[in-house]
């Protein structure tokens, strides 16, 4: 079969890691040998690279048309406005698509069916898209699009009115699925299939020979992500001051990373913070297999990637419990739920897990039972099965 996959979270040669769970669940979809896939990835228009305007001007240069394992992905541009943008944001990425999608049908990749994700805006846009096209729509919810974004009013219309067209709406967690049959959507249409990890690229290491090669010569907590508000590392760094022989290593870039280099030398613990800035995929294995345990305070979580990529190199984890992260840390090898979201909460739970420390090959055990291989075959199931309806269930 072919598919379009559709999605502003995509990888780029600008920003490699941006939205790399969706092109991996592409990646082992199409290494099926059973799909086809282009993709649309749409990135914000601006006209001009230059450092002073910071990430927007990132996109300038970003390429029109780039292939990332060994499949094409288009970057068209679409208009971003202040204020007003979110609003009008599925109706300008979905105008910027059109002529893509047209010449592409054109040029003989006459896709069975749009696989997009995120369901605002880039959910709605496909939604149009499929309209237009007259092609079936499967959206995915990851976690704020569902979780967030309908808490206003007009997107939450929009998003509704999506859910209604799409020919079938995946969650990548039960939660999440609660979520969107809350918003109206007939629970059958609504099918929840967990991301996966990825078990040959995060694996154990030679702990030893890592860490002295990094320096480590304490308890080791690691956070990994975007340096924003929702991820909510500030937490990691206050709890040093109950934790004083542990260091703190962070993996990822973002706005808050100044605030969080203040709270350390605030805290007094500006010695144990070690900023990692961006680290690539292929180098985070090092990281998560040197670590004694991966700390995930985030405000709002739909399926987080980084606690089974952790736990797959064999090192546990400590997570706020939210939205899908408890369905992923269900068994002490897998690590521990805070009992609070709080500096304090994260103190604890470290003391806790040191206290009851799990084996790293049984850490690795648990991981193991999160292969892509039922991501994918759920992915197939469903596809078949709305395309042997010629894809009515999406204009029903």
């Amino acid at each position: 079969m072919k598919i379009l996959t559709f999605s502003t979270l995509f990888p780029n040669a600008e920003k490699p890691g941006h939205g790399i769970f969706v092109e991996t669940r592409l990646r082992h979809l199409v290494a099926s040998g059973q799909v086809e896939s282009r993709v649309v990835a749409p990135v914000p228009w601006f006209p001009l690279h230059h450092p002073r305007f910071g990430n927007y001007a990132q996109y300038a240069k970003v390429p029109r048309r780039e292939v990332r394992c060994g499949v094409e992905v288009l970057h068209p541009r679409y208009p971003v406005i202040p204020k007003v943008g979110m609003t009008l944001a599925p109706a300008l990425l979905a105008a910027a698509a059109r002529p893509v999608l047209a010449r592409m049908i054109d040029q003989g990749f006459d896709f069975d069916l749009i696989d997009a994700h995120y369901f605002y805006p880039d959910g709605v846009a496909a939604a149009m898209l499929g309209k237009y096209f007259n092609k079936p729509v499967v959206i995915t919810a990851r976690g704020s699009d569902i979780t967030l974004i309908p808490n206003y009013r007009l997107p939450r219309k929009m998003i509704q009115w999506a859910a209604r067209r799409a020919a079938g709406v995946i969650t990548v967690c039960n939660a999440l699925r609660d979520e969107v049959v809350a918003l109206g959507v007939d629970p059958a249409r609504v099918t929840s299939l967990r991301n996966g990890v990825d078990l040959k690229l995060f694996q154990p290491v030679d702990r030893a020979a890592v860490r002295a090669r990094l320096g480590l010569d304490k308890f080791t907590l690691l956070t990994v992500g975007h340096l924003v508000p929702v991820k909510a590392q500030e937490l990691a760094v206050a709890a040093l001051a109950e934790l004083p022989d542990v260091q703190l290593l962070m993996a990822g870039n973002g706005p808050n990373r100044g605030m969080l280099e203040q709270l350390a030398r605030d805290k007094g613990v500006s010695e144990r913070v070690t900023m990692l800035g961006a680290v690539p995929q292929a180098q985070l294995r090092d990281y998560y297999g040197a670590a004694d345990a991966l700390v995930l305070p985030s405000e709002r979580e739909g399926w987080a990637n980084v606690l089974l990529e952790a736990m797959a190199c064999g090192t546990p984890v400590i997570a706020s419990r939210v939205w899908g992260t408890p369905e992923v840390v269900a068994a002490p090898e897998a690590g521990l739920l805070m009992a609070e979201r709080s500096a304090k909460g994260v103190a604890d739970a470290v003391r806790a897990l040191r206290a009851s420390y799990p084996e790293r090959a049984a850490t690795r055990r648990y991981a193991e039972r999160f292969s892509w291989d039922d991501t994918t075959a759920g992915q197939l199931s469903l596809f078949r099965a709305i395309l042997s309806t010629g894809g009515a269930a999406a204009y029903a």
